[in-house]
C-alpha cells in the first residue's frame, strides 16, 4: 500500500512539472505574438546587438469613430489627446478625441491633393495642398482663416513651382514648408503681409566623390550637361519640438539622413546608424527622437544621435500588429505612446513603452538635465533588466564621474566601451596617484642613479660584475643567438648589413624563424592586452590561430611575389637572403612594439597622438628598410627598385584575384558533386 502512495506521489509531480513547463511555454508564445519583431540597439563596438523588446504593440485604429480612412498621409497628435488626421484619399482633415471617436471633418471641397498638416496647440490647423499649390490654414472650428500660395519675391526663384507637400510653424506662426522638387531647402514663409518669403533653410548639401569630380573636369560642356546634375536632395519629412527647432530626414544622405538644426541651419546631431528610406521624424519627451523608416522600422535616439532602439519591420501580407506596409508619420504621446500613421493600411499603429523602456526615458531625461545622480536610480533597474545595454552603462559611468567616484565611473565605461569617459576618469586616478606618489617616485629613482653609479664604481675596482657579464657574453657567443642580435645592427646599418647578409651569411633563416615567431608573439599581445583606448578588437573576443594564419600567408605571399619578380627582373638575391632581409627589416617594430604597449595602458585620450606618431615613425621606418633591402639584396637602382615595388604589388593582387576565382570554380563543383550524389543517393533509395 505504501508502495502504491509513493507511486502516486511521484506521478503527481511528474505531471505537476509537465503543467508547469506547459504554462511557460505558453507564456513564451503569448509574449512573442505580443511582439513580433525583434529589438535591436548598437553596442560600443557599434555592432547592432539584440535587446529587450523595448515597445510593445498596444492598439490599431482602422476608423475614426464610423468613419474610414483612405490613404492618409499625415497626421498631429496634440497633448490634450486630440488627433488631426489628414484624411487624404477622401480631400479631408478628421479629428477624433484620445478614444479615436469622431469630433468633426472640415476640408471637403476645399483641399485638392493634400499631402502634408501641422496643428498647434491652440487647434490652428496648416495644411499643405500639393496639387491645389497653396497652404490653407484652419481654425479650431474647422473654418478657413488664411492661404498662401507662391511667394512672389524674385529670391523664391520665377521658374520655381510651389508644390507644398510636409509643413510645420513655430510658436510666432512662421511656416516652414518642404516643397517637392524645390532642392534649394526648406521654404520660410511669414504670416505677416499675406505671406513673406523669409529665404530658404537647411539645405542640403551635395554629395559628390573624387572621381565624379575628376571626371567632370575633363568633359566638354555639351557632355556635362547630358550628365545627371549633383544637385542637392530635398528633405521628405520635418518635426519642430518646443524650441522651435528643426529636425529633418532625407532619404539617400547617410548619416546626414537625419539633420537636428539650429537657429543657423546647422546641423546638430550626428546618428550612429540610419536608415535609407526614413519617412519621418518626431520629437519624443526625453530629449529622444523618433526616425520611421518607410519599410515599418523605427529608431529611437538620444539627443546626440546615439541609436537606442530600433524596432518593427515590414508587413509581409499576413496583417500583424506592430508591423507596417508604408508609414508616412509618426507621432509621440505625453504618456509616451508612439503613433504611427500608414498610409496603405489607413490605420495608425500604437506602441507603448515597455518597463524597461520608462526607467531608461526617465534616466536619458534626468541626465540631460544635468541631474546625474538622481538619474542613478532609473539607470539601476536598466542594469539589473540588462547589465549589458551600453547606454546605460555609458550614463551611469558619467554619472559616478560627476560625483568624483572616478574608479566605479572606470569599469561602467570600461563596460560601454565609451572612450572619451574612460579617459577622462582614468585622468583623474592617474592624476591622484601621482600627487600621492610623486615623491616616493622621486626618490626610487635618486636611489637607483644613485645604486648605478656605486655598483659601476666597485665592478670597476673589484669586478663584482665579472660573473654574470661572463654569462652573457657566454650566451651572445652562440651563432644563433648572435644571428638574432645582428637585427640591432641591421636596423641601424641596413647597407652594410644587407651586403653581409648576401655575401657573408651572417643571419640564417632559423635564426629569420625565430624573429618571425616574436613578431607574431609581440602582435597578438599587443592586439588583445593593450591598453583600452587603444584596442580595436572586441573584449574577450580572441582569434589567435586567424591572426597567425593571416601574417604567415602575406609574408609568404609579399616575399614569394617579389623574389618571383626579382628573378625575373636580373635581381641578384636568392630566396634565403630575400627572406631574410624582410624579416630582419621589421626589426623597428620588435624594438618599439613593447614600450608602446606599455604606453597604451598610461596614456589618455589627449596623449594617444604620442603612441599614433610612434607608428607612423615604426611604418616609416619599416618601409624604409625594405626598400633598401630590396635594392642592395639585388643590386638595383632607386628607379627599378620603385619598378618591383610596384609589380611584386601588382602581382599580389593578381594572385589575390586568382585565389577567388579558383575558389568560387572550387564551390561551384562541390556544390555540383554534393547535388549530384545527393540525386544518385535519392533515386537509389526509391
Amino acid at each position: 500500500m505504501k508502495r502504491r502512495v509513493s507511486r502516486l506521489k511521484k506521478w503527481i509531480w511528474v505531471l505537476a512539472a509537465c503543467l508547469a513547463v506547459l504554462t511557460m511555454v505558453s507564456d513564451i508564445k503569448n509574449t512573442l505574438a505580443d511582439a513580433p519583431y525583434k529589438t535591436y540597439t548598437i553596442d560600443g563596438y557599434g555592432s547592432v546587438t539584440e535587446t529587450q523588446t523595448a515597445y510593445l504593440p498596444y492598439r490599431t485604429i482602422t476608423k475614426i469613430g464610423e468613419e474610414a480612412l483612405v490613404g492618409p498621409t499625415d497626421f498631429t497628435l496634440l497633448d490634450d489627446g486630440t488627433m488631426y488626421i489628414l484624411d487624404s484619399g477622401n480631400r479631408r482633415v478628421v479629428v477624433s478625441d484620445s478614444n479615436a471617436e469622431l469630433i468633426m471633418t472640415f476640408g471637403e471641397g476645399e483641399l485638392v491633393g493634400p499631402r502634408g498638416m501641422y496643428v498647434t496647440r491652440d487647434h490652428i490647423c496648416y495644411i499643405a495642398d500639393r496639387d491645389a499649390k497653396k497652404i490653407l490654414v484652419y481654425d479650431g472650428q474647422g473654418q478657413q482663416i488664411a492661404s498662401y500660395t507662391k511667394p512672389l519675391e524674385p529670391m523664391y526663384g520665377e521658374t520655381q513651382d510651389f508644390l507644398p507637400i510636409k509643413i510645420v510653424a513655430n510658436n510666432s506662426g512662421t511656416m516652414y514648408v518642404i516643397c517637392e522638387s524645390n532642392t534649394n531647402g526648406i521654404v520660410q514663409i511669414s504670416p505677416v503681409g499675406n505671406g513673406t518669403f523669409l529665404g530658404y533653410f537647411g539645405t542640403n548639401a551635395t554629395n559628390a566623390d573624387l572621381m565624379t569630380i575628376l571626371w567632370r573636369a575633363v568633359l566638354t560642356d555639351q557632355q556635362r550637361a547630358k550628365m545627371v546634375g549633383n544637385i542637392p536632395a530635398t528633405p521628405d519629412n520635418m518635426a519642430i519640438d518646443e524650441k522651435g527647432l528643426l529636425y529633418t530626414v532625407t532619404r539617400g544622405e547617410g548619416d546626414d539622413s537625419l539633420k537636428w538644426l539650429n537657429i543657423a541651419g546647422t546641423n546638430m546631431i550626428e546618428p550612429d546608424s540610419h536608415d535609407e528610406v526614413p519617412a519621418a521624424v518626431a520629437v519624443g519627451n526625453h530629449d529622444n527622437v523618433f526616425v520611421a523608416s518607410q519599410m515599418g522600422y523605427i529608431y529611437e535616439y538620444n539627443n546626440e544621435g546615439e541609436l537606442l532602439f530600433v524596432f518593427g519591420g515590414s508587413d509581409d501580407g499576413q496583417q500583424r500588429i506592430g508591423l507596417s506596409t508604408k508609414i508616412e508619420a509618426i507621432q509621440v504621446g505625453t504618456d509616451d505612446k508612439i503613433y504611427v500613421l500608414d498610409s496603405d493600411k489607413a490605420q495608425i499603429q500604437v506602441f507603448e513603452p515597455t518597463e524597461f523602456t520608462e526607467h531608461l526615458h526617465e534616466a536619458l531625461y534626468l541626465f540631460s538635465k544635468g541631474r546625474y545622480a538622481e538619474s542613478k536610480a532609473p539607470l539601476s533597474e536598466v542594469l539589473r533588466m540588462n547589465n549589458l545595454f551600453d547606454y546605460a552603462n555609458m550614463a551611469m559611468g558619467r554619472a559616478l564621474y560627476k560625483e568624483g567616484d572616478y574608479e566605479a565611473a572606470l569599469e561602467y565605461a570600461k563596460l560601454a566601451k565609451d572612450f572619451d569617459s574612460y579617459s577622462d576618469a582614468f585622468w583623474e586616478i592617474r592624476n591622484n596617484w601621482l600627487k600621492r606618489h610623486l615623491g616616493t617616485i622621486i626618490i626610487l629613482l635618486l636611489v637607483i642613479a644613485i645604486g648605478g653609479k656605486v655598483i659601476g664604481l666597485l665592478d670597476k675596482k673589484y669586478g663584482i660584475l665579472n660573473v654574470p657579464r661572463s654569462w652573457i657574453d657566454r650566451i651572445k657567443s652562440y651563432r644563433l643567438v648572435k644571428e638574432v642580435l645582428y637585427d640591432f645592427h641591421f636596423v641601424r646599418h641596413p647597407i652594410h648589413g644587407c651586403y653581409e647578409i648576401k655575401r657573408h651569411n651572417v643571419v640564417s633563416v632559423a635564426s629569420a624563424n625565430i624573429l618571425m615567431a616574436v613578431f607574431i608573439l609581440f602582435f597578438i599581445i599587443n592586439k588583445y592586452f593593450c591598453g583600452f583606448l587603444l584596442k580595436t578588437v572586441r573584449e574577450g573576443s580572441y582569434d589567435v590561430f586567424s591572426d597567425i594564419g593571416m601574417i604567415v600567408i602575406v609574408l609568404g605571399l609579399v616575399v614569394g611575389c617579389n623574389y618571383l619578380m626579382c628573378t625575373i627582373n636580373d635581381g641578384e638575391g636568392k630566396f634565403k637572403a630575400v627572406y631574410c632581409s624582410f624579416i630582419y627589416s621589421m626589426g623597428p617594430y620588435l624594438i618599439l612594439i613593447p614600450f608602446i604597449f606599455m604606453l597604451s595602458h598610461v596614456v589618455t585620450y589627449n596623449e594617444v597622438f604620442f603612441i599614433r606618431f610612434a607608428y607612423f615613425c615604426m611604418a616609416v621606418w619599416i618601409a624604409v628598410l625594405i626598400f633598401i633591402s630590396i635594392k642592395e639584396i639585388n643590386n638595383y637602382s632607386v628607379q627599378k627598385t620603385f619598378k618591383i615595388i610596384f609589380l611584386t604589388l601588382f602581382t599580389i593582387l593578381i594572385v589575390c584575384l586568382l585565389t577567388f576565382i579558383i575558389y568560387v570554380l572550387w564551390a561551384q563543383v562541390f556544390d555540383f558533386i554534393s547535388s549530384l550524389v545527393g540525386e544518385v543517393v535519392y533515386k537509389i533509395g526509391n
